[in-house]
């Protein structure tokens, strides 16, 4: 299957197309606004199964707000009309906003009129999907969502400050992904979200943040503070992400402690490695990989999905370090030493042969 997608570079349509990337499925993109073009955009509609319409104005003044999200849709519809041959399913990223009587919920409303209008007829099955507030790794602080900013400072060490304490139903970006391509059924997208006051998300984040300053892997036993931690290290990626460990040595030997967690499954493994040799060069969607050299010397070296961003780190046993891999960024570790190379391996979750959460993807 091949899906077309509009907003492919944006907060959920990066998150969307990393979970098409992990079954095997190839993407089209289209630009809509004003990099819009119609000839691109038939084509890419002509050789896609599946349209998912992700882009949407959410920021400007209210006319650009509203009249934004409808011309996304109409110039969407023009493409659909003048295609040959149609998508069989269109999928709109709608919002639980949507005909509230602000700009954007009637920007949003009308959008999906017309897009259903344009799926009808193309013959096409429309499916509505009203998504609640997203957060999720590399969310833009002060933009995206309350959890992106919240993150964004604890992993600065500054203050988080609630203003509104509202309830808010909050969605991870990888189940709405979920959603859109079909994973869940549209009424999951608020069924499988979380009810939290925005005090409680400070909170939670905070003390993520406390634990996971002196190396505890925190309490992630629940999806949902599983998610918020995977939200917060995407924070940390840079010279953040390794933390040292207490390696103690005397006439006896060297000892020094790998990981604790604070609740919920784990999972340990060992590896040797001979001299110039690659392990790994893949990729986890949700679960929490910790790698630690024991003994020897390594690069270990990690891509975020679709860029060509590369973080490396320099590792030894004798000054040892432990890095937890991002989601969504492809990993390995390279033995750069003379000699046999001792890692452990320690992951969130027992090894589930049916779900492995593991896809590869070089470096």
């Amino acid at each position: 299957m091949t899906i077309a997608f509009t907003g492919s570079n944006g907060f959920l349509g990066w998150h969307t197309r990393v979970l098409a990337h992990s079954l095997g499925e190839e993407t089209e993109a289209i630009a809509l606004g004003g990099r819009f073009d119609r000839v691109a955009a038939i084509a890419a509609l002509e050789r896609s199964t599946m349209l998912v319409h992700i882009a949407g104005v959410n920021r400007g003044d209210e006319e650009a707000v509203r009249n934004g999200n409808a011309e996304f849709a109409r110039q969407l519809a023009l493409a659909l009309d003048a295609a040959a041959v149609k998508p069989s399913t269109i999928v709109f990223a709608n919002s639980i906003q949507a005909g509230n009587g602000t700009p954007y919920g009637a920007g949003k409303q009308q959008a999906g009129e017309i897009l259903q209008a344009a799926a009808e007829k193309a013959g096409s099955r429309f499916i509505d999907v009203k998504l609640p507030n997203l957060f999720g790794e590399h969310g833009m602080p002060f933009y995206n969502s309350v959890v992106a900013t919240f993150c964004h400072l604890a992993a600065n060490g500054e203050p988080l400050q609630v203003q509104d304490d509202k309830e808010l139903l909050l969605l991870h970006a990888q189940t709405a992904a979920e959603v859109l391509l079909g994973l869940h059924e549209p009424e999951d997208a608020q069924r499988l979200a979380t009810t939290k006051l925005v005090s409680e998300v400070a909170a939670l984040i905070q003390a993520t943040a406390d634990t996971y300053s002196k190396g505890t892997i925190p309490d992630i036993s629940g999806s949902f503070e599983r998610d918020i931690f995977n939200t917060y290290r995407s924070f940390l990626v840079g010279d953040r992400l390794p933390i040292a460990l207490d390696r103690k040595e005397d006439a006896r030997g060297a000892f020094f402690e790998v990981v604790r967690s604070a609740g919920g499954e784990g999972q340990s493994s060992f590896s040797t490695t001979v001299p110039g040799v690659t392990r790994g060069q893949h990729y986890h969607r949700r679960k929490i990989e910790r790698f630690t050299v024991l003994s020897g010397t390594a690069e270990i070296s990690m891509r975020k999905l679709f860029t060509d961003e590369i973080v490396t780190y320099r590792v030894s046993g004798q000054e040892p370090v432990a890095v937890d891999m991002p989601t969504m960024w492809s990993h390995e570790i390279t033995n750069t030493g003379a000699d046999k190379l001792y890692t452990m391996f320690w992951i969130n979750e027992i090894f589930d042969p049916a779900s492995p959460d593991t896809f590869p993807e070089e470096v």
